[in-house]
Parts: C-alpha cells; sequence; structure tokens
C-alpha cells in the first residue's frame, strides 16, 4: 500500500511539474498565404522551446492584433482587412478558444485594439490604407457574456500631409491605455501627434472625450506607432516608424512632455527606418524596441530608474525578416519574435540580470506571424 501511494505521489509531483513549466502561447497572423488564423501552442518555460504542434487552430481572417481580458478568460482580435471585422472569442480553463461573435469595425484594415481597465469597452484602430475615408478610432462595447456590440463612438483626426505617399490620410496605428484607466492614447501615423483622451465608463454613448491638451506633436514625417507606460504611468515611450526613433515622455496628469528621443538605426537610409513594437521587461529596467525594414533587429536600453532615460545596452537580429511584434515570456528568460515575412517565429535566450539577449534556442516556421501573447 505504501509503494503504491509512493508511485501516486511521485506520478503527481512530476504531473504539477510539467505543468508549472508550461505556458500557453497565443500567436495572431495574416492569413493572405496559408496560415488560418489564430495558433494555441505550448510553451516551455524551461528549454524555451514552443510545440511543433499547435493545441488549437482557430480558423479567423486575418487576427493580426490579440488583446486578453483581465481574467483572461476573454480573447479579441481584430481581423485586419478592408472593411475590418473585430471578433470576440472565450476561453476555456485550458485555452481553449471558442468564438462568441463577430462585430464591423466601421472602417478599414483594423490593426490595434485595447480594452478599458473596467472591461466594458474595446477601442480598436482602424488604419486604413486608403487616405480617403482613411483611419479612425472606433469604441466597441463588451456584454457581459463577453459578446461584442455596434460601434458606438467614431473619432478621426486631420493627417499632416507631409510625406505625401504615407501621410495623405489618418493612419491610427495603436490605442493605448494609461496605466490608471483615464485616458486612452491614440498614436497616429498619419498626423504625426499622439491624441489623447479622457475616459468615463458611465458615459454609455460617448465614453471618451478630447483631454486638455488634446494632443502631442512629433516631428513633421515620423509617424509614430506604438507607445508604451512604465508600471507607475510616470513615463511613457513611442515608437516613431517613419524616422526609426524611440521616444521617453515624462507624463504628468495625462498629458505627455518629451524628455528624451534616441535613433534606433546609425543607417540614414530610409530602408532601414522601421520602427515597430516596444516592451518593457516585468522589472521596468530595460526597454526592448523592434526595427524592421533592411535592419530587421531588437534594440535594447537599459531604463534609468529614476528619470526613464535610455542608454543602449545591445542590438540584436532577429535573423529574420520583419519583426512586427515579440514579446517576453512570462518568465523573463526568453524573447519570442514575430518575423511576418520570413514566416517565423525566433526565440532567444534572454539574461535577466544584465537584459541582454543571447543565442537562438528555436525557429518554428509560422505562416506571417503578427502577434503573439502569453496566457499566465
Amino acid at each position: 500500500m505504501n509503494r503504491k501511494w509512493t508511485r501516486l505521489l511521485t506520478a503527481s509531483l512530476m504531473a504539477l511539474s510539467v505543468n508549472a513549466q508550461a505556458a500557453t502561447l497565443l500567436v495572431g497572423s495574416y492569413t493572405d498565404n496559408g496560415s488560418e488564423g489564430i495558433y494555441r501552442y505550448d510553451f516551455d518555460s524551461r528549454t524555451g522551446q514552443i510545440d511543433a504542434t499547435p493545441r488549437q487552430v482557430v480558423k479567423s481572417v486575418s487576427p493580426s492584433w490579440l488583446v486578453l481580458s483581465a481574467d483572461q478568460r476573454q480573447l479579441f482580435a481584430v481581423n485586419e482587412t478592408p472593411k475590418g471585422q473585430v471578433s470576440s472569442f472565450s476561453l476555456g480553463k485550458q485555452g481553449e478558444i471558442k468564438l462568441l461573435n463577430q462585430v464591423p469595425s466601421q472602417g478599414d484594415e483594423p490593426t490595434h485594439a485595447s480594452l478599458s481597465h473596467d472591461q466594458r469597452y474595446l477601442f480598436i484602430a482602424n488604419y486604413a490604407v486608403a487616405p480617403d475615408p482613411g483611419g479612425s478610432l472606433v469604441v466597441i462595447p463588451v456584454a457581459r457574456d463577453g459578446k461584442l456590440k455596434p460601434v458606438v463612438q467614431q473619432a478621426r483626426h486631420a493627417p499632416s500631409k507631409v510625406n505625401p505617399e504615407r501621410q495623405a490620410g489618418a493612419h491610427v496605428h495603436s490605442l493605448v491605455l494609461s496605466p490608471d484607466g483615464r485616458h486612452l492614447y491614440a498614436s497616429d501615423l498619419g498626423a504625426d501627434k499622439v491624441f489623447i483622451y479622457r475616459y468615463d465608463g458611465a458615459s454609455h454613448e460617448h465614453p471618451l472625450s478630447p483631454a486638455i491638451p488634446p494632443a502631442v506633436e512629433l516631428p513633421p514625417g515620423s509617424g509614430p506607432r506604438h507607445l508604451l507606460f512604465d508600471a507607475k504611468g510616470r513615463h511613457a515611450y513611442l515608437t516613431l516608424e517613419m524616422s526609426a526613433e524611440v521616444v521617453v515622455f515624462d507624463v504628468q496628469d495625462g498629458a505627455l512632455t518629451e524628455r528624451q528621443r534616441l535613433p534606433l538605426t546609425e543607417s540614414s537610409d530610409a530602408a532601414a527606418k522601421a520602427a515597430g513594437g516596444l516592451h518593457l521587461s516585468a522589472d521596468g529596467r530595460f526597454l526592448y524596441v523592434s526595427n524592421r525594414g533592411t535592419a530587421n533587429e531588437i534594440v535594447v536600453y537599459a531604463v534609468g530608474k529614476d528619470d526613464g532615460q535610455l542608454a543602449l545596452l545591445q542590438r540584436r537580429s532577429v535573423e529574420g525578416d520583419h519583426p512586427r511584434e515579440f514579446a517576453l515570456d512570462p518568465d523573463g528568460n526568453y524573447l519570442l519574435v514575430a518575423n511576418q515575412k520570413s514566416n517565423q517565429i525566433v526565440v532567444m535566450r534572454r539574461d535577466p540580470r544584465s537584459g541582454k539577449l543571447g543565442e537562438t534556442v528555436q525557429k518554428l516556421p509560422q505562416q506571417a506571424p503578427s502577434d503573439l501573447k502569453f496566457l499566465e
């Protein structure tokens, strides 16, 4: 009897150990050339390996950006197509994905989304490749059962028209909430501005209103893309796609004041300037920024403890083409890169103490990956 219970206890402990090392990775993608939609993988946090066989494939048209609810029981995806759509899914206890419903985004090529802190509204960035009518910000209510309701509010911005090819119309590229949930920031590549809105969840028809000041201006032709706040909301970081720069802001009462601006590349070639995503390490000590184009690298910065200023640490090749998005694993020991145009996810080892990226531990074939999100 004792031996039987010993064997059972040993097996149980081994199962718990395996589960502790496993994380769930969700991958969004573009479906123009063979991808089927959203992929759910097992990720081994001990070895840094993604299981080559997905646990689930959810058919969805170009779900290029994924958003998780606070309790990780809901998943939202923008379907980045002309006449865009937004999809809502439920997540089971093991991460199983099930479609709930889909609604129009009331715009073209939605490329980014975020969820209000009270989980009541989904904010959608309609990028819109065509300059007329151009991009827009829309607000979609989320019902208690997780289903999406029709758009209740829409905002459009005037383009800067500095670059006649890329800025003839507004192109809202990302929508990010402040850590306290009181302000929404819309980075508009076509306007060379980050627009600032106050959020009021009690105002059902118009939860957003322009803040004071209503926007922060960026250099002409720079093309703001993605914004990120530190955990305390004292500093913010912004990528300028077209000029390939990263900007550091001080944050006070919702307003952004530029503190520092650094180039992501030393090259003067426009082909090497295509800034993408950016992420902070969990401890806030390091910032990682992707630069696509001919650069195709992750730029690593140390973050000043008090002033939030950046100091260059490393440039690391992504060993692929067009790192559209990337993610740090939940334990902070690996960085995963979605190389969209070379159809692969590259996993790099990361040193949590120095912040530097080390050897590549895996290159997983994946058609046109565009976003990576971990379930924790």
